[in-house]
Formats: structure tokens, C-alpha cells, sequence
């Protein structure tokens, strides 16, 4: 039987890319609700996903959203990523928020604002250029709402046209990952709305293209470990966008929606090859925290994917191997459930611990959230009183603020005195109480 033991050398290098965007205020088509503590800058969502990497050891890496993270100099950015300990990752466009694009991108009829878009994605890979990004990550809000409104087999010839044209623009060490969704914002049809179509689209383009896998980019029952599966097999997985989902895009909290899917889809992941060092497949987050917190939040998403991967590691795939090969059903679901209901949070808990990380927080009172409320709102106007508003949250944001400016110290750097603070905490208590997730 495997144990905690037997595959924790394996979680050594796991790393999960956590994105600028989710540090930021976001929201629904309603609302964006404000918090304190927002970023007002690039450098400042950088710092605090360097805060997520401190606190987890598994995010050593932040992408970006160009116009939304827009600077003069990458290469500085870059240096200043380096300098809190972590690197830049990948680079997504954005062809969906100007009004020369309402009736496609990529995609349009007119030949001016195809080319505005590709001459988009090229200033993103140079951008990549500067920032030693590996990866170009392209989704498109492109379809039609209506039929008849446009010739669908001629937007896929326009679509493949311009994926080439930003393809040949690639470095030797660059990819391009075409990600998908079924629906929004168009409705009747999209132009990449599942995995066969950006298959075909990227394996047309050569090696240096591969498929995104969204978690929450699917209809109500799809199984998303088969599409995994095909991906891995036909070596075109380039990266995951994980998040969690109930009815379509929602972008919660990975794991928090059917945290046994995302256990299945990682069995199919170490199954297939896609995790370890020699694989290339990039796992990233794609989260929107509207009501929640954000470091907090992303604290959670990271430690969901670890857990969820050390339990696939631990499936016993000898015994398994063995039961399907005899035809017993039972049997190899038993053997498939045991290795999810392992419990591997206080194992996870000590590796961390091992390794010096700090204590990673659970409430809303912890360093992470102490660390969030340590800016002011740059603009959401102050809220009615409550707990997220208390005397007591605007004294400390008023004492702290000159804390957003520092930079983020890594932890062999913290006093020893705190550290043997730390572990007389969790000594006492700490470990024995019940993780929420």
C-alpha cells in the first residue's frame, strides 16, 4: 500500500502559476465589490502572489493580462518579480474588450481589425520576450448569437490564418496554447468552443502549439479527465486553467465545487505523464474572487491542487491494473475511492513545516489576511461598518499601509526566534484542530 511517505519526494517540484487578475477587484455583471488592500499596480499583484508563494511554497510563478498589466519596461518587472523571489509566467491576450472587436478578432470579416488583433498578439510576445515567458495563452470571446449572422466554416479559415501568422512569430523556446469554452459571450455558436476544435486548430499549426484545458469551460456532465486523457495521449495538453465551477464559468476556488473531479483529473495526470519533470504541461489558476479574499483565496486554490495530486500519487495503480484486468468492478472502484478518502492534510501539513514554509493560514485573522488589508482601497469608496469594515480593520490598515512598499522577505530570512514561535504554536494546538476547505 502507498503511503505519504513513498511519494513525497515527488511533490518537490510541483508549481502552480497563480494570475495577476485574481488579486484585483473583480465581480459579476452586477457588482465589482471593493476591499481594502487591493492592488493598485502590477508590481503590487506581483508582491502579494510572491506572498502566496511564501506562505505555500507552490507558486513561484505569476501571469499577466495584457493591456490589464501594462508597463514601460518588462525587463525591469521582471527583475522586480526576481527580487521577491518569484518569476513571470504566462501571457494572455486580450481581443474582447474593445469595441472594433463586437463581431470577432481573429476571426472578422474585415482584414484592418484581423490585423489589429494579430499585431495585438505579437506585441505580447514581445512582451514574452522581455519577461522570459514561455507561453502565449490565447482566448477568444468570438462567435455568433444569431444563425445566419456569420459563415462559421469561413470564421475557422480566418481563425487558422491569424493563429499562423502569430505562430511563425513564436521563439524557439515559446509556445502557443489556444484555450476554450463552450458558450459566452456568444451564444449560438463560439469559434473555439470545445477541445476537438482547438485540437485541430493547433496541430495544424506544428509542435510549438498546444491545447488550455479550463476547468470551468464545459457543459453540466462533461468528463473532463477523458478530455485529459485524449490531450495527454496525443501529447497537444499544453497547460490547465484550473478553477471550479457549479453551473458554467463561475471561476471559484479549484476544488471547492467537487474537489473528486479534480482528484480524477489528476489520476489521469500522473497517469498520462503530465506531472513531474519531464513534463511540460503548465498548471495555472484562472480564478475571479468576488466576495472572498484574495491571498487567502489563492492560498486555498494552490493547496487544493497539491492535495489532490498527492492523493492521486498515492493510488495504488499496481492494484488497480491487477483488478480491471480480472473484471472486478468493485474491486478497482474500491481501490480508486480509497486513494481519495485518504486524508493527507496534517502529512502535507508537516512536509510544509519540514521545509521552514510559515504556517499556512485558515482564518480570516491569519498573517495572509493581515497582509491583504495592509493597502488602502484605491478605489471603492468606504463601506457601511461591518466585519470586513470594523474600527478596528481601518485602525490596522492605517497602521500597516507603508507595508505594501516593502519587499517580500523570503522565509529563510525570518528570525529564528519567530520560527520557534511558530512551531511551539503548532505544537499546541495548531495541527490538531480541523482544516476548513
Amino acid at each position: 500500500m502507498t503511503t505519504f511517505r513513498d511519494i513525497a519526494a515527488q511533490l518537490e517540484g510541483q508549481a502552480i502559476e497563480v494570475p495577476s487578475w485574481a488579486y484585483g477587484n473583480s465581480g459579476t455583471r452586477f457588482k465589482v465589490f471593493g476591499s481594502a488592500g487591493t492592488p493598485r499596480t502590477v508590481e503590487e499583484k506581483i508582491a502579494d502572489a510572491a506572498t502566496v508563494n511564501r506562505f505555500t511554497g507552490l507558486a513561484p510563478l505569476v501571469s499577466l493580462h495584457i493591456p490589464w498589466d501594462l508597463v514601460d519596461d518588462y525587463a525591469a518587472l521582471r527583475r522586480y518579480a526576481e527580487d521577491l523571489g518569484i518569476g513571470l509566467g504566462t501571457i494572455n491576450s486580450n481581443t474582447f474588450q474593445d469595441d472594433d472587436y463586437k463581431l470577432g478578432a481573429l476571426t472578422h470579416t474585415d482584414k484592418r481589425i484581423r490585423t489589429k488583433a494579430v499585431d495585438h498578439h505579437l506585441a505580447c510576445i514581445d512582451v514574452m520576450d522581455q519577461t522570459g515567458s514561455r507561453d502565449l495563452k490565447i482566448w477568444l470571446a468570438e462567435g455568433t448569437n444569431y444563425p445566419g449572422q456569420g459563415d462559421m466554416r469561413g470564421r475557422q479559415d480566418r481563425l487558422a490564418e491569424s493563429l499562423s501568422t502569430i505562430y511563425d512569430r513564436l521563439g524557439d523556446d515559446q509556445r502557443l496554447v489556444l484555450e476554450y469554452k463552450f458558450f459566452e459571450p456568444a451564444f449560438y455558436h463560439t469559434d473555439v468552443p470545445d477541445w476537438g476544435t482547438s485540437y485541430v486548430q493547433v496541430q495544424a499549426l506544428g509542435e510549438k502549439a498546444m491545447v488550455c484545458l479550463d476547468t470551468g469551460h464545459h457543459a453540466p456532465g462533461t468528463n473532463i479527465e477523458f478530455i485529459v486523457a485524449q490531450l495527454l495521449r496525443l501529447g497537444r495538453l499544453g497547460s490547465f486553467d484550473f478553477n471550479s465551477r457549479f453551473y458554467a464559468d463561475d471561476d471559484l476556488i479549484v476544488g471547492s465545487a467537487d474537489p473528486f473531479q479534480l482528484f480524477r483529473i489528476m489520476v489521469e495526470v500522473v497517469r498520462g505523464g503530465g506531472y513531474g519533470p519531464d513534463s511540460d504541461v503548465a498548471f495555472m489558476l484562472d480564478q475571479c474572487h468576488n466576495i472572498e479574499k484574495k491571498i487567502p483565496g489563492q492560498i486555498r486554490s494552490v493547496l487544493n491542487v497539491q492535495e489532490m495530486t498527492a492523493r492521486a500519487l498515492m493510488l495504488d495503480t499496481d492494484a488497480l491494473t491487477k483488478a480491471q484486468e480480472d473484471g472486478d468492478v468493485l474491486g478497482a472502484n474500491e481501490i480508486f475511492m480509497d486513494a481519495f478518502y485518504t486524508d493527507v492534510r496534517a502529512d502535507l501539513a508537516a512536509w510544509r513545516e519540514e521545509r521552514d514554509w510559515p504556517a499556512t493560514p485558515c482564518r480570516p485573522t491569519s498573517p495572509a489576511a493581515t497582509r491583504s488589508r495592509s493597502r488602502p482601497t484605491a478605489s471603492a469608496a468606504p463601506s457601511p461598518a461591518g466585519p470586513e469594515n470594523s474600527n478596528e480593520d481601518r485602525r490596522h490598515d492605517t497602521e500597516h499601509r507603508s507595508r505594501a512598499d516593502r519587499p517580500v522577505q523570503p522565509t529563510r530570512q525570518r528570525s529564528q526566534e519567530h520560527q520557534l514561535r511558530r512551531r511551539q504554536h503548532l505544537r499546541e494546538g495548531h495541527r490538531d484542530r480541523p482544516r476548513h476547505r
